[in-house]
């Protein structure tokens, strides 16, 4: 049953002009807040002050910082439909600094930084997008003539809150792995994640890139109730990443019943069968990607229903660690020991002398199996000649005997 406060607000005018910002009629809008609040976990009832949070209330100041990164956070970001992007930073929230949507350049950009900072003092939200070089003192990052370190430090002092988005800022991602060479013992440039650099610990939304409805319901949650929603022991918010993909996978009826993908392109891979075989992390990665899907595209739109196994992105030590196709360790999961075995081994034929075994092993059984026939032919006679000897001599004497 829809929740009583929510309709009411339908008739609230303040709610049909945050609709009409939006593009959408009241009801829509309406169903897109109680969709935020669903997927926060919010308990009943919060998602009419979602509704009236994003209608009435000053949207939050942020300031995305750009460092060692491909971009994708972002890209990710430009493809949301649920609002899409110029509703989410025009009407939801206020997007004073980013380098790549930004139209200036140069001193301009700088000075709405520093203004957006001045003006929002303590009240701005601070998203880092990348990892962040700490070799040589961090030159091999700099913007505006600061370090990527000096930066995201100048950024992060007044900011009410800081979020690390796409895996890069959270842990160090991509540019963090050490190269297979003799005597590396770190990435080329050092890099780490935001929470490492500022030394105390920040919200994640680890992913490459991540849903942008995880980091939208995050900024909509700080709206709604002035603080981030709980995270687990790596920063990463747990309404997204507090379960296994593979729990809520839709192969996963096939991984139970032992139904695999060996290679690419083989019929268990055409008929849509479990991709734990082919290297799936979905059994050791902690993300919603197997229930909000992703990129609005329609239903499937996310890797293994595409046909490719999870690469980990959201886990430290998973993602960019191991290698794609190296098979995932199972969390909370006790698979059946009769599955079959990655590489399954083929008969090559039977020798001469094992042959000759199975051949006198066999005449044996089958001896052996006559003889047992035989007799139990034997004691069904027997048995037969005894139930009629029983019946003539009920009939001598006139008894009534039950056969």
């Amino acid at each position: 049953m829809a929740n009583q406060n929510l309709i009411t607000l339908e008739q609230d005018e303040r709610i049909e002009a945050a609709a009409a910002r939006l593009s959408m009629d009241r009801r829509e809008f309406l169903q897109f807040c109680a969709a935020l609040a669903t997927t926060l976990g919010l308990p009943q009832g919060a998602d009419a002050a979602v509704a009236e949070a994003v209608a009435t209330k000053k949207r939050p100041s942020v300031i995305w910082l750009h460092f060692q990164e491909c971009t994708g956070c972002t890209e990710s970001i430009l493809r949301a439909e649920h609002p899409t992007l110029e509703k989410l930073i025009l009407d939801v929230i206020s997007l004073d600094y980013h380098e790549t949507l930004f139209a200036a350049a140069g001193h301009q950009v700088e000075a709405a930084r520093k203004t957006a900072m001045a003006e929002n003092k303590g009240k701005y939200i601070l998203v880092v997008e990348g990892a962040i070089p700490t070799k040589d003192g961090g030159v091999y990052c700099k913007i505006g003539g600061k370090t990527a370190i000096e930066l995201l430090k100048e950024c992060a002092a007044d900011a009410a809150a800081v979020i690390a988005i796409g895996s890069c800022a959270s842990w160090g991602g991509m540019p963090s792995t050490i190269p297979s060479i003799p005597g590396a013992t770190s990435s080329p440039t050092g890099s780490s994640g935001v929470d490492k650099v500022l030394g105390k610990p920040v919200v994640t939304i680890p992913g490459c890139p991540p849903n942008p409805y995880n980091f939208l319901s995050t900024v909509v949650h700080f709206l709604t109730f002035g603080k981030l929603p709980e995270v687990d022991d790596k920063g990463r918010p747990k309404f997204a990443y507090s379960r296994l993909i593979h729990e809520n996978c839709e192969r996963r009826a096939h991984f139970d019943a032992g139904r695999f993908a060996m290679e690419f392109g083989d019929e268990g891979h055409r008929k849509g069968h479990c991709l734990y075989k082919l290297g799936c992390k979905g059994p050791e990665t902690y993300a919603n990607c197997s229930v909000i899907m992703f990129g609005d595209a329609g239903a499937g739109t996310w890797p293994v229903a595409c046909g490719h196994p999870c690469i980990g992105c959201t886990e430290q030590g998973v993602g960019f660690a191991k290698p794609i196709h190296t098979v995932a360790k199972l969390k909370n999961i006790e698979p059946s020991a009769f599955l079959p075995r990655i590489v399954e081994e083929k008969g090559v034929g039977a020798s001469l002398g094992s042959a000759a075994v199975l051949a006198a092993i066999a005449g044996a059984a089958a001896g052996g199996g006559a003889m047992v026939a035989k007799n139990l032919g034997l004691s069904h006679k027997a048995e037969a000649l005894e139930e009629a000897k029983k019946r003539e001599e009920a009939k001598k004497s006139g008894e009534k005997t039950e056969v």
